[in-house]
């Protein structure tokens, strides 16, 4: 990606050297009990992000906040120089859904990028790296932890700086349909169905954000000065590493579609394509399709 001439985004809140609101060092939730907070985090993770309950439930000891200004792997905390390029492409995100938020007759509102390190609360619960990027709906706010960049390098095989574009569009991509209603119409489907149901669903709405985050990039490809050669293969690769089946393969040996909550790497990639060829919304109805 070439951002050098590309401006920051005045929506970065940084905490990782502040530790966050409410943390401090040591840090641990539960204190080895299962409280109703815990309870209420842990649904909230699986309402709106899909992840598995168990997987705050059962970890209430090793939820700790690690000392402040370091990741869980105790590595210094991102440098500004990271910084300065995660916020230059959330600029690029609040360029192009402005610009089709604008072309529709609405206004677009811009998210914030919460910088954390290691653990960090949302108006959906606590956020943890463990968790990856994700989107919260109450509060409107991306988070990411710096270190999840160096993990997807070192773990998944992905590299280069648009992978990590791909990433951030996704997420955006979830504020998109937040604001759009989306999330609000799922919550209430989520209401009256099994979990088989809820995972096809949530799978749905993860496809939708690859499909808008392909939209984001379909339209840096027309803007003809960001887009470098071999770009679009670093989304693709990233999009393929993150697809539930080769998580699945790569974490137990075997794949289990029905618990799929994000979609497979097959799914994955064709919708980031879909929105990348298409540059447009009404090609996103991952809910239209069987």
């Amino acid at each position: 990606m070439r951002l050098d001439d590309q401006e920051q985004s005045s929506n970065v809140e940084d905490r990782r050297r502040s530790g966050g609101p409410g943390w401090g060092r040591g840090m641990r939730l539960g204190g080895g009990k299962i409280g109703v907070g815990t309870i209420v985090i842990a649904l909230a993770a699986w309402y709106f992000l899909g992840i598995n309950p168990m997987a705050i439930l059962s970890g209430g000891d090793i939820l700790q906040q690690e000392p402040v200004g370091q990741s869980q792997s105790g590595q210094s905390v991102a440098s500004d120089k990271d910084k300065v390029f995660i916020s230059k492409v959330l600029k690029t995100t609040e360029t192009v859904w402005s610009d089709i938020f604008r072309q529709n007759g609405g206004t677009y509102q811009d998210p914030a990028l919460v910088l954390y390190s290691g653990a960090t609360r949302s108006a959906c619960g606590v956020g943890q790296a463990a968790m990856g990027p994700f989107y919260c709906p109450a509060d409107r706010k991306v988070y990411l932890d710096m270190s999840f960049f160096h993990q997807m390098g070192a773990q998944m095989g992905v590299q280069g700086d648009f992978a990590q574009g791909y990433v951030l569009a996704h997420e955006v991509g979830h504020h998109v349909q937040n604001l759009l209603g989306v999330m609000d119409k799922m919550a209430q489907a989520r209401s009256s169905m099994n979990e088989r149901q809820a995972n096809d669903l949530s799978v749905r709405v993860e496809l939708q954000a690859d499909c808008f985050a392909g939209i984001w990039a379909h339209e840096l490809q027309k803007d003809g000065t960001i887009i470098e050669d071999g770009d679009i293969e670093e989304a693709m690769n990233a999009a393929a590493a993150v697809g539930d089946d080769h998580i699945q393969k790569q974490a137990q040996g075997y794949v289990v579609p029905d618990s799929f909550t994000h979609g497979s790497s097959q799914q994955r990639m064709s919708w980031f394509k879909r929105g990348l060829s298409s540059g447009d919304m009404k090609q996103c109805n991952t809910f239209a399709q069987e």
